[in-house]
């Protein structure tokens, strides 16, 4: 296993955060079952400053309180009631930044993740289908990456500049200017075949 250490996390540049994970290796060792894929999309949220954060204007709630832990932890929270959206918390305790996971690229445990995604054709696309997949739920928001349970490893995989597609984050218009800011990164998976 080669985790990403504390110190990939705990840096001020959430966009460059965001960037480098692309390529990277989500794991996830939940009831005896092991899931992985590459990470093919992220998002990057710069806390208090950041319209579209959950931490915007210093907000503190039950549920984003581990925004403002340390980094390399594990912030999940529910969408639309239905949707276990993982993100990972970056920079400095006290400074809410995290990267939402977007998509992955199925690598291991694939028939695993069709039956818990209930598919033949697996699908992991999107931020709530690759949770899904991987089985993250939100009982493991605050999961130290560095642990056992969900980890993050690096690879060999680095992603050429051409391929990488930067663009406004998916879902934010609430935050006004701050939706169009170009903090989601992404890449086509069929660069890894």
């Amino acid at each position: 296993m080669n985790k990403l250490p504390r110190s990939f996390y705990d840096r001020a540049d959430v966009t460059a955060i965001a960037r480098e994970l692309l390529g990277k290796k989500l794991i996830t060792h939940i009831d005896g079952v092991t899931t992985a894929g590459i990470i093919t999309e992220t998002e990057a949220y710069a806390g208090v400053g950041d319209r579209a954060s959950h931490a915007y204007g210093g907000k503190r709630t039950s549920r984003n309180a581990v925004m403002y832990g340390p980094a390399g932890f594990a912030y999940i929270y529910l969408c639309y009631g239905i949707h276990h959206l993982f993100n990972v918390v970056t920079n400095i305790t006290d400074v809410p930044h995290a990267v939402l996971v977007r998509a992955i690229h199925p690598v291991a445990g694939l028939d695993a993740m069709r039956e818990r995604r209930h598919q033949t054709k697996l699908t992991t696309g999107g931020p709530g289908t690759l949770t899904q997949a991987l089985g993250i739920l939100t009982k493991y928001s605050g999961t130290d990456l560095l642990g056992d349970l969900i980890t993050i490893e690096d690879t060999d995989i680095r992603i050429p500049k051409r391929s990488l597609i930067i663009g406004p984050r998916i879902g934010v218009d609430y935050a006004k200017e701050d939706a169009l800011l170009p903090y989601r990164y992404h890449f086509d998976p069929r660069i890894l075949a």
